[in-house]
């Protein structure tokens, strides 16, 4: 590690051990960054000084900035932070808030200003923020002021929690207008952390992933350079939240990246989501398979024009999804899969290498091997666990759970997949989202694929439940389109159709009618949820 600017060092002293890190590789030109590095000097600052300040950069309700305005709402901001809240290199500041521009300038400002990053859902309630107050011992909160509530009952409990700041209204705004202009960068190593992704913690203590400015820009110069390949005239929009490392890179840092705008609204709705890229002329869209296969319907009603591209991840995108989209719009959809752990996509497709089924390859600047339980490499066609290395990796705060991540150097996700003899990455399941009855393995996220392109289902949802003959057998939770019935003869359409489609011993035994699924705020599946 280079000589730190944090002078708090409660995070550099909380990385794992070194000897459990995982391999970390530099091996394309793009990826060999400088020793000083500061992730907001890089995507904003720059971008001011190479000629793009009067380009768009961000744009919400009621909002337009150029990046020279976005750049000073910055600069304001970290003064703010240094010089009235006391803010010094190395502290970390959770940041709660919906997709606003606002939000937006919080991250750039608190990493300008050497602080390290806490991004919080808007969901969360007090009981989990407080778990992520006191796992990162943050002292500082820039919060949406419509978000207060739940962040003022966590902070009777975290000592640490000396100041809150509240954005999203009249007074703080004029407490922006009246602070000073300017602001000198920190000048912060590469290598220093620059935020805290915690994990969801939906079955436990959540972990959290740091990652250093680096890394920050590293996500950057893997899935935008090589696969996405956006443009200065290209207009983003999407659903992710910026608290979720998809949405920060999808949302913030790619389109900066690029000398791109952004489209910053909360609470898209599939609805509100394809009616925003018609108003604003979106270009490139980033969401999740549900919001494409909901959004499919709502086409023909909508001028799509602008919209060129579009990205899905943060879970599997079903073949029958995929195909809808395509044939609504004529789009391909950019597929790809990474991880918190890791912070963004590693393996993707475009539309010139898509192949039928199949994921993609491993991005340039990353290795991918599949894997058995003793780590030993498995051939083509046989599934396995992915282990991956790159230019970024897991490193947990604190967490002894970081040795069951790594592994000889490489992160193992918990993803099974298999691959073809030309190297393309066919997606089965999270390791525990596989269903072994009467000695079979079965993917959920396979069978709800399969069950998502009977014309009755809307959506869908696998699990396992306990069986005294099969040991598990197979039950699928689903929602029907408008004028469908769930009677007795519908549950043996879909049974059929399984049967039919796939092998016989992977259709539902089990089928139950739902008015919705339960899923997270990114939009995933939560399966345990399921499992009552």
């Amino acid at each position: 590690m280079t000589a730190t600017a944090h002078v708090d060092r409660f995070v550099l002293d909380n990385l794992p051990p070194r000897e459990t890190w995982p391999d970390l590789v530099f091996e394309t030109p793009e990826l060999q960054f400088p020793e000083r590095l500061n992730a907001t000097v890089a995507l904003l600052d720059r971008a001011v000084e190479e000629g793009h300040g009067d380009r768009p950069a961000i744009i919400g309700r009621d909002v337009r900035w150029t990046y020279r305005d976005l750049a000073g709402r910055v600069d304001r901001l970290a003064r703010h932070l240094t010089e009235s809240l006391g803010l010094v290199p190395g502290n970390r500041v959770l940041l709660r808030g919906a997709n606003t521009p606002w939000f937006a300038v919080a991250w750039l400002a608190v990493w300008k200003a050497g602080g390290v990053a806490v991004g919080t859902m808007p969901l969360l309630r007090a009981k989990e923020l407080k778990q992520i107050l006191v796992l990162a011992r943050a002292g500082l909160a820039l919060c949406d002021r419509a978000l207060a509530e739940e962040l003022e009952l966590a902070r009777r409990d975290c000592p640490d929690l000396k100041c809150i700041e509240y954005f999203g209204d009249a007074a703080f705004e004029a407490k922006m207008a009246a602070t000073a202009e300017g602001f000198a960068a920190v000048d912060t190593a590469a290598d220093d952390p620059a935020l805290i992704a915690f994990t969801s913690g939906t079955t436990g203590v959540p972990k959290g992933c740091i990652h250093v400015h680096r890394d920050v820009m590293a996500m950057c110069e893997v899935f935008p350079r090589h696969c996405l390949k956006p443009g200065p005239d290209d207009i983003f929009i999407g659903t992710p939240p910026l608290a979720f490392t998809f949405g920060l890179g999808g949302l913030l840092c790619f389109p900066l990246w690029a000398r791109a705008a952004t489209i910053l609204l909360e609470k898209l709705s599939p609805d509100l989501l394809i009616a925003a890229i018609e108003t604003h002329g979106a270009t490139i869209c980033v969401t999740s398979p549900t919001a494409y296969r909901q959004m499919t319907a709502l086409v023909p009603g909508h001028d799509l024009r602008s919209l060129k591209k579009c990205v899905s991840a943060g879970e599997a995108l079903p073949v029958a999804t995929r195909a809808a989209w395509a044939q609504a719009t004529g789009i391909q959809i950019h597929d790809g899969i990474g991880g918190t752990e890791l912070i963004h996509i590693y393996i993707a497709s475009d539309p010139e290498t898509y192949r039928p089924g199949a994921l993609g390859k491993v991005l340039p600047g990353y290795h991918a091997m599949l894997v058995d339980e003793d780590m030993n490499p498995v051939p083509p066609g046989v599934e396995g666990k992915l282990a991956i290395k790159g230019p970024t990796g897991c490193r947990y705060l604190a967490d002894e759970r970081q040795k069951n991540y790594v592994r000889n150097g490489w992160n193992v996700t918990g993803d099974a997949y298999h691959t073809d003899a030309d190297g393309y990455f066919y997606y089965h399941a999270r390791v525990d989202d596989i269903i072994v009855t009467s000695g079979y393995n079965v993917s959920s996220p396979e069978v709800e694929s399969v069950l998502l392109e009977h014309p009755a289902v809307a959506e869908c949802g696998v699990i396992g439940v306990p069986d005294p003959e099969r040991g598990q057998i197979l039950k699928a939770f689903v929602v029907l389109k408008p004028g469908w019935s769930g009677d007795p003869s519908l549950v043996r359409a879909l049974q059929d159709h399984v049967k039919s489609t796939a092998a016989p011993y992977k259709y539902p035994r089990a089928v139950e009618f739902v008015s919705a699924l339960p899923r997270t705020e990114t939009g995933k599946l939560q399966r345990f949820r399921l499992k009552g």
